[in-house]
Formats: C-alpha cells, sequence, structure tokens
C-alpha cells in the first residue's frame, strides 16, 4: 500500500471509529438519509474547505463516506449530495475571496513585487485563451484572482464539483480503498496538466513577441 493509501486508510477507520460510536438516525423523506450527523457534517466542512483551496481534507473523507455508504453505515445519496453542495459552495467562497482580495494582495507593494505582477499577467492570459480549462484545473481563489466572470464560473464550478463528488464518491462506494491510487494518479494528471497549459501560453507569447520585434522596421541607417 502506498504512503498515500494508508494515510487515507487512516482517516477511514478513523471516521468508521466514530460513526459506530456515535448515535444512528434515520430520516425519511423523499430518500432515506441515513447515518451519523456527524459523518456528514465532517464530510461537508472537508469538501467546502477542498474547494475553498485547503489541500488535503476533501479526497480522504469523500473516499471514507463512500465506503461507508457501501458498509450501510451512510445513505450514498446522502453522500453524494452533501459533498456536491459543499464542493460547490466551498468553490464559489473561494473563487469571492480571490476576487476581493487576492488581486490587491498580489499588487501590493513590497518584496518580489515585479515577480508578483508578472504571474498575474501570465496568469490573465492562461485565463483568457483557455478559461474552462484553467477554472477546472486551479484553484477557486485562482478563478477570483483572475476576475472570472459568474456567467463562466458559477456553472463551470457546479458541473466540476459534481463531477468530483460522483466520481470519487460512486468510485469509493463500488471499489474501495483501491479507489485512493486511482484518486492519486489524477492528482498527479491535473498537476503536469496544468504545467502543461502554462508552458504552452509561455510559449504562445513568447513566440507572438519575437514575431513583433521581427516585424517592426528597423530604422534607417
Amino acid at each position: 500500500m502506498t504512503p498515500l493509501a494508508t494515510l487515507y486508510a487512516t482517516v477511514f477507520n478513523s471516521v468508521a471509529g466514530l460513526g459506530s460510536h456515535v448515535h444512528h438516525v434515520q430520516v425519511h423523506h423523499h430518500h432515506r438519509f441515513s447515518g451519523s450527523p456527524v459523518g456528514y457534517l465532517g464530510l461537508a466542512a472537508a469538501s467546502a474547505a477542498s474547494w475553498i483551496g485547503v489541500p488535503g481534507p476533501g479526497e480522504p473523507l469523500l473516499i471514507a463516506a463512500g465506503i461507508l455508504a457501501a458498509k450501510n453505515k451512510l445513505d450514498i445519496t446522502s453522500v453524494l449530495l452533501v459533498a456536491w453542495a459543499s464542493a460547490a459552495g466551498g468553490g464559489v467562497g473561494g473563487w469571492l475571496l480571490g476576487m476581493k482580495f487576492g488581486r490587491r494582495l498580489l499588487s501590493a507593494k513590497g518584496p518580489l513585487h515585479s515577480f508578483r505582477q508578472g504571474a498575474m499577467a501570465r496568469g490573465d492570459a492562461v485565463f483568457k485563451r483557455y478559461p474552462v480549462l484553467a477554472v477546472v484545473l486551479t484553484p477557486s481563489w485562482v478563478a477570483g484572482i483572475h476576475r472570472v466572470g459568474a456567467a463562466l464560473y458559477l456553472p463551470v464550478n457546479a458541473l466540476a464539483a459534481l463531477a468530483w463528488a460522483v466520481g470519487i464518491g460512486l468510485g469509493s462506494y463500488y471499489a474501495g480503498p483501491p479507489v485512493v491510487d486511482v484518486v492519486a494518479d489524477m492528482g498527479w494528471a491535473l498537476g503536469g496538466a496544468l504545467l502543461a497549459l502554462i508552458a504552452v501560453v509561455i510559449g504562445v507569447e513568447v513566440r507572438r513577441r519575437s514575431h513583433r520585434r521581427r516585424s517592426q522596421p528597423r530604422p534607417a541607417d
């Protein structure tokens, strides 16, 4: 078992142990919402935190919740709904924070000011050229920093959160702990895709500037 899988298994065992000591409740409405309220609240908080931009807590708790649902300790429909709604809400929160404070902080005078300004300019170019892909591959607050509009961000964020909740939640429900390694591989793949995207945009910008310099008329002798 990989170190990441061991970490996720530890989290799962902790959540399972907590669930066994908390009173089991059932609420009948349009569907069965069963299991410990503490489990759902923990999943909601972890999902929201991950989509705000805090690294780490969302995937382990969602995997643990999916496994608990497979053992009939949580309801899988409720797990997916809680994870999706909380992730989407966290994404909106991170986006708003980035929009309100992020650009101001990066633009503030101080150490590495020119580097920060250049990073913002390159980020603006990425979001302008590949807005949907950039929203999906970067933390929510980065989209806020680069002023992604609500008409684009809100539906993309909601769909990405849905894919995240359903993909990982159902994956852990049906496949169990092996889904941990799949999630880890996805993380590496997304990181590589983001780096490749940035490299492409920088390369296009360098080529464009070089072509512009060559096309400018040379001063007469």
